[in-house]
């Protein structure tokens, strides 16, 4: 019997597996997993804990009759990998993991060698939000949140004799986003973008200013649209009432989230009791709900735009027939008030020379002194919990592939505000012609002539 090397398999914040790879001369039991055993492989799982990770875990074993070449290897990691990833949606998750990334981040922001201890965080966060099988709504936000419909989606995944779900969020969204919201689950590393970290409360696509929360419509229409050109999925076939219970615990997730990220900013500059430390807790879970029920007051105003036209001609689409109007948004495309080729590229094809990365990844990088290329600083935030950094690059406009809704009304806000997270900035827009920033009219040649790329 040949004997192959265990891998050790990181799953961040949901799932670990350990995977063992060795040829055998004898078949081992009958394989459990259709696709493997297509590929004559057998798997058998058993209960996994190294002692260290929060939630319950499986251990992989993969079986091969017969000499392990690299083809089958890769096989059988992959295969390893998707039964870990249908694994574990039914288990009871008793705590949500605490944020050690952000800990160390704030410690080295402080020039301390310490992490902070999160045991009390985790404590008042506890009590304000309950845990992933049984979410609470503090004081704070009940007017935003019905615990019912959090219920929904919490917790594991089950259905009843009339098919209603429960556990929505882990069914749909866990496996991407975490249990805890984090962006780290199984799958994420695999991704590209990462999915979203929900807990700084920082949300690109929506009607809002750049640092506003985004509105229950702004929500409501991402998770039906999805977003194209990335692995979110749009989730139009679910129904309206699952769909409220996954915005619920969204929005959930993002308030427990940044409750716990301020605390531990609080906790860092102070020196509080568990006492002091639970008021300080309700005042900024105050603060945060206060947040998202402004969101509908913040939406900003889209002026009339100019008149547009579809006109098809031999099967072909031709919007914003304005030459003029085109033109004009040509000039300040590659002048200076708007220069949005610096990133986009003189043709709109998103190859000019960049070098940036989201907020997201900054947090933990360059706002340290950090350079995402050096794996040996890297090496105590990838042990935290962060993903390895990787550059954001500019939106291909030829191809007409937007990532947030692509309607004139949602391009003009994207112009005027930026993306939120992200290096793409907002224009200044003023009224009057001259000075230093551009016109709403120049917002609209600008759309138009984005448009007549594709």
């Amino acid at each position: 019997m040949t004997h192959f090397p265990r891998l050790r398999v990181g799953l961040p914040s949901f799932q670990a597996a350990s995977i063992r790879f060795r040829g055998a001369t004898q078949r081992s039991k009958k394989p459990k997993y259709p696709q493997v055993k297509a590929a004559g492989f057998a798997v058998t799982t058993q209960p996994y804990n190294p002692g260290r990770e929060v939630y319950p875990t499986v251990g992989i074993h993969i079986h091969y009759p017969g000499p392990m070449t690299s083809r089958t290897l890769r096989i059988a990691i992959l295969a390893g990998l998707g039964a870990v990833s249908l694994s574990g949606c039914d288990v009871k998750i008793d705590r949500f993991p605490d944020n050690r990334l952000y800990g160390l981040v704030v410690a080295r922001r402080d020039a301390s060698d310490v992490p902070p201890d999160l045991g009390d965080v985790e404590t008042v966060v506890k009590d304000l939000f309950g845990t992933p099988d049984d979410p609470l709504v503090c004081d704070a936000a009940a007017p935003l949140l019905n615990r019912d419909l959090l219920m929904r989606a919490a917790g594991p995944v089950a259905s009843d004799q009339a098919g209603v779900h429960v556990g929505l969020y882990r069914e749909h969204c866990a496996a991407c986003h975490g249990v805890e919201g984090g962006g780290t689950g199984p799958a994420a590393a695999l991704l590209n973008p990462y999915p979203r970290d929900f807990r700084p409360g920082v949300f690109k696509f929506k009607s809002t200013g750049r640092s506003d929360k985004p509105t229950h419509s702004d929500l409501t229409g991402l998770l039906h649209r999805g977003i194209p050109g990335t692995a979110m999925p749009s989730f139009a076939t679910v129904s309206d009432e699952d769909l409220e219970s996954l915005i619920q615990y969204l929005i959930y997730l993002s308030m427990r989230g940044e409750t716990e990220r301020k605390l531990i900013d609080r906790i860092m500059s102070d020196d509080l009791t568990l006492e002091s430390l639970g008021a300080v807790g309700r005042e900024i879970a105050a603060e945060v709900a206060a947040s998202w029920q402004t969101a509908e007051q913040r939406v900003v105003d889209v002026p009339k735009s100019p008149v547009i036209t579809l006109v098809i001609t031999d099967g072909k689409s031709n919007w914003w027939e304005d030459d003029a109007l085109v033109a004009k948004g040509r000039e300040l495309f590659h002048g200076p008030l708007a220069n949005c080729a610096s990133c986009h590229g003189p043709s709109g094809d998103g190859n000019a020379t960049t070098l940036d990365f989201d907020d997201w990844t900054k947090e933990y990088t360059t706002k340290l002194g950090i350079s995402p290329s050096d794996r040996d600083a890297m090496k105590p935030m990838r042990l935290a919990g962060a993903l390895r950094p990787r550059q954001t690059l500019p939106r291909r406009l030829q191809w007409s592939v937007f990532h947030g809704d692509s309607g004139d009304e949602a391009l003009y806000r994207r112009l005027v505000t930026g993306i939120a997270g992200s290096p793409m900035p907002g224009l200044l827009v003023q009224d009057k012609v001259g000075g230093v920033g551009v016109t709403p009219e120049d917002v609209w040649a600008i759309i138009a002539f984005i448009r007549s790329l594709y």
